[in-house]
């Protein structure tokens, strides 16, 4: 052997040596820095960093600087057909939170085999009567299919009304969530929360459409659609802001000249607090929060010395927004001026209401 091929010899041992030590010591020293922004020098030692696969690390000590986690997977686009438009057979089905079982289960095409070939009219029945049968058995119970009808609808709504795909997922949350309270039953029907859930959902995401345009796609009326949106907010786990803010201000502005300028702006300080206290003891979760505002103005009028207003009054301002019936008003000012004693001095209801103003 040469002196030549010695002196590579013994590097290469040396460098095999320096090799191993390092990869000892960077498992002494290597700690979890996930989502670490990436540096060009190491915070400990000012060393050069490196790239080495999904990690950055230091040259001179060893410390891991940063670490990329991303999941390079491939994609739901992976399974999708190589068309422009993405139209064809999937690899995989598509999960929709617009179905009970977010779409998971088993699709049945009644026109057409797997090939494209056009089924018999024999096979046709055959297909329909399998999907039948299919249908009874992914939704167990009649509580499950009404959901799905709800889902149907909100997805009937945010096509009509031009909404965005998270806003129908928001409303679909809404209205399982609704389910899980058992809140449909009685006059709070299916469509009814349907309709409300949705009003909820575009008010939250800031594409706010009117309760009227909502309406009048829904399968129910205006003030069912309204009552629906305030049950759910109520009486369920959501987060979501009221579909009328400013309720109290309307009902007041449409009593027109009933009322002084003084007076209005009394009973528009009192009626908010009072509405608020509404939301807060849960009064009337069934109805429509512009019949709450009329029953807070009308209980506002009676807690002042003016008493300026009548029932037919207040029904009758408050039916320009949205239909309100008397018994209503009635009835709901009560229990909302009940609360107002209960919670605050009766002798200084008025001075408690209005002294953050």
């Amino acid at each position: 052997m040469t002196t030549r091929e010695i002196l590579e010899f013994e590097g290469s041992d040396v460098q095999d040596a320096e090799q191993i030590e390092s990869e000892q010591g960077d498992e002494e020293i290597v700690v979890d820095v996930r989502g670490a922004e990436w540096q060009a020098r190491c915070p400990e030692c000012s060393g050069r960093v490196q790239q080495r696969g999904h990690e950055s690390v230091c040259s001179e000590c060893g410390l891991v600087v940063a670490v990329e986690s991303l999941d390079r997977a491939p994609t739901l686009k992976a399974q999708a057909p190589d068309t422009h438009d993405r139209s064809g057979e999937w690899a995989c089905e598509v999960t929709n939170d617009l179905r009970v079982d977010k779409g998971l289960h088993t699709t049945f095409f009644l026109s057409s085999d797997a090939k494209g070939n056009t089924l018999t009219p024999a096979k046709k029945d055959k297909m329909e009567r399998l999907r039948r049968r299919h249908k009874r058995f992914t939704m167990h119970n009649r509580r499950n299919q009404r959901l799905n009808e709800g889902m149907r609808d909100i997805g009937m709504l945010g096509a009509n009304l031009h909404l965005p795909e998270h806003v129908q997922t928001d409303a679909s949350h809404f209205l399982k969530a609704a389910k899980a309270e058992r809140l449909p039953g009685g006059r709070m029907s299916w469509e009814a929360l349907a309709g409300g859930a949705m009003l909820l959902a575009t008010r939250k995401a800031g594409t706010e459409r009117k309760p009227e345009d909502v309406a009048t796609y829904a399968k129910d009326s205006l003030d069912r659609v309204c009552a629906a949106a305030r049950k759910i907010r109520m009486q369920t786990n959501v987060e979501a802001p009221p579909v009328r803010d400013r309720a109290v201000d309307q009902v007041v502005a449409a009593l027109g000249e009933t009322v002084t300028v003084e007076a209005a702006i009394e009973l528009v300080r009192l009626g908010e607090r009072l509405l608020n206290l509404a939301d807060s003891e849960c009064i009337g979760p069934g109805t429509h929060r512009t019949a709450m505002a009329g029953a807070a103005v009308y209980a506002a009028d009676r807690l002042t010395d003016g008493k300026s207003i009548t029932q037919d009054d207040v029904v009758e301002a408050a039916s320009t927004i949205v239909p309100t019936s008397k018994y209503q008003v009635k009835d709901y000012s009560t229990e909302i001026h009940d609360a107002a004693e209960a919670r605050l001095n009766p002798d200084d209801a008025v001075t408690g209401l209005v002294q953050a103003d």
